[in-house]
């Protein structure tokens, strides 16, 4: 696997691998966290998407040669999330392809992000999360290191704040 710096010409890539993860949570009758619409068929995530790989840090996954994940590093969370009393370095993106799910890819992209941290002499990485769907993605991070710190909410949506020291 390579992780390579990516930017606002992996757009459609990106929203490719947006549309097969709410396709398969679609599929799996996981509808609250991303509903049901493809991304690239809404306007304004589209135009969020096209912000992120634009302003903040996109990063691509790779597997011989095919982007197979996507995490996009911040100095701060979005609007939704009060930024932290002290630098941080937030995920404000994590996705992976459907195709290479089970593969470590999302495992792998968190590395990278902790070591992207460190090496700007940071030590509190971030990320937030959906928190239905019997706190999955909750699990998740908290087997890669992180800590639930804070929740939020957005409109009827449930999101979780972790956190994981680095260094």
């Amino acid at each position: 696997m390579k992780i390579r710096p990516g930017d606002s010409t992996d757009l459609p890539t990106v929203l490719g691998m947006l549309d097969s993860a709410v396709e398969w949570l679609v599929s799996n009758n996981r509808t609250g966290q991303w509903g049901t619409e493809s991304w690239s068929s809404r306007p304004k995530s589209v135009e969020r998407i096209r912000t992120m790989l634009t302003d903040a840090e996109p990063w691509i996954a790779e597997i011989d040669g095919e982007p197979a994940g996507t995490l996009v590093l911040d100095t701060a969370p979005g609007p939704e999330v009060p930024p932290a009393d002290e630098p941080e370095v937030y995920v404000r993106l994590l996705v992976t392809d459907r195709r290479f799910a089970g593969r470590g890819v999302g495992s792998a992209l968190l590395e990278h992000a902790a070591e992207e941290t460190r090496r700007r002499n940071v030590s509190l990485l971030r990320v937030d999360c959906f928190a239905g769907n019997e706190g999955r993605l909750v699990a998740y991070y908290t087997r890669q290191g992180f800590t639930p710190t804070d929740t939020f909410t957005v409109g009827d949506w449930h999101g979780q704040v972790l956190a994981r020291r680095v260094g």
